[in-house]
């Protein structure tokens, strides 16, 4: 990990930056994924083991720095921020956080704050976020089975996630959901979460499972190609290819019998760096340059260094996405060399 050189001290980041963050192959970010903690209330098999250890809570930004960072990316042209965990609504007091970033759709700088969750807080949160101008959110859940939810997210209560998903809804938040494709678990219900979320006016994107960290299983034997998907699912579906996006690496179609969007994230089939517009930021403030790289850098140093103000951390900003690699080069199968990314999906929030 880098370490960035420091400066002077100043309470707050300023509302004017000094331009827009371009990478070294002319990317413009555009887009901050912020995982606001590592911990999770599930343990899904393909994210992490079921004895976990999480990070000290006293290696974690504060609230206040989560938000001084974010809007100092807000500063320089991120138009969109997603709060990621972990689960983000198992962060005690997150919705000071939500609150305050939200002041920057008021004044129009950002065009988006959303997150993605497991959907187990939902309900006791749906309405608080959509007053704070949250829209849309991403929902993960990969079958509609409640003992095989119970199996994949092995503490997970499937009823309190679907109540989750309608008082959302209710709140007037747009719901998509994400569903992992899981050879030989969920790969027989696909179709019937497609049909389930359209029925209900909801997207759906289906997601490779990705090499990142230990989990105590081969993913090996639950990675399945969504090309694979595709072609199942299109002896029975008419499926159009658009050009719709939501500024993430989804590729959507249209499914003509539902009239509803289907999305496909693929990092092993079909990589999506070309059009990469994203850094991920952890809740110990190491920035991320690439979800499948180790490049990284330390933003917390930056920020609690004595004298450390808008400029410099705006400095500190350009230097990280200085190290953003052109892609990444996820591998998985029997062959494959044991992944590099020693960190857990949790880590740096998908």
């Amino acid at each position: 990990m880098n370490s960035l050189v420091t400066g002077p001290f100043a309470p707050a980041v300023s509302a004017t930056g000094s331009g827009p963050i371009v990478d070294p192959f002319g990317r413009s970010i555009t887009y901050l994924r912020v995982s606001v903690t590592d911990r999770c209330d599930f343990r899904c098999t393909y994210c992490m083991s079921e004895n976990m250890t999480f990070l000290p809570r006293q290696d974690l930004l504060t609230l206040e720095e989560l938000d001084r960072l974010c809007s100092a990316f807000v500063a320089r042209g991120v138009r969109r921020l997603r709060l990621t965990g972990g689960e983000p609504l198992v962060r005690k007091n997150i919705l000071w956080l939500v609150r305050a970033l939200s002041r920057h759709l008021e004044t129009g700088a950002l065009d988006e704050l959303t997150l993605t969750t497991n959907g187990s807080q939902l309900s006791r949160y749906a309405r608080e976020l959509a007053e704070c101008g949250v829209r849309r959110i991403n929902v993960s859940i990969d079958t509609l089975d409640p003992e095989k939810f119970k199996t994949i997210t092995r503490w997970g209560d499937l009823a309190k996630v679907l109540e989750g998903i309608d008082a959302a809804r209710e709140a007037g938040i747009a719901v998509k959901l994400n569903a992992v494709a899981l050879k030989g678990q969920n790969e027989d219900e696909l179709t019937g979460l497609l049909r389930f979320a359209h029925a209900r006016g909801m997207d759906l994107t289906l997601i490779e499972t990705m090499p990142m960290g230990e989990i105590g299983e081969d993913r090996t034997d639950r990675y399945l190609p969504l090309n694979t998907v595709r072609e199942r699912l299109e002896r029975e579906f008419t499926l159009t290819d658009l050009t719709y996006r939501t500024g993430g690496p989804a590729r959507y179609v249209h499914v003509e019998e539902t009239g509803g969007r289907l999305g496909f994230i693929t990092p092993l089939t079909h990589n999506f760096c070309e059009s990469c517009n994203r850094v991920r930021l952890t809740c110990t403030g190491t920035l991320y340059l690439c979800l499948g790289q180790n490049d990284a850098a330390d933003l917390r140093e930056v920020l609690r260094a004595p004298g450390s103000d808008d400029e410099t951390l705006s400095a500190a900003i350009d230097a990280a996405v200085a190290l953003k690699p052109k892609g990444h080069d996820f591998m998985i199968g029997r062959n494959a060399p044991r992944t590099k990314i020693a960190r857990h999906m949790s880590v740096t929030g998908g």
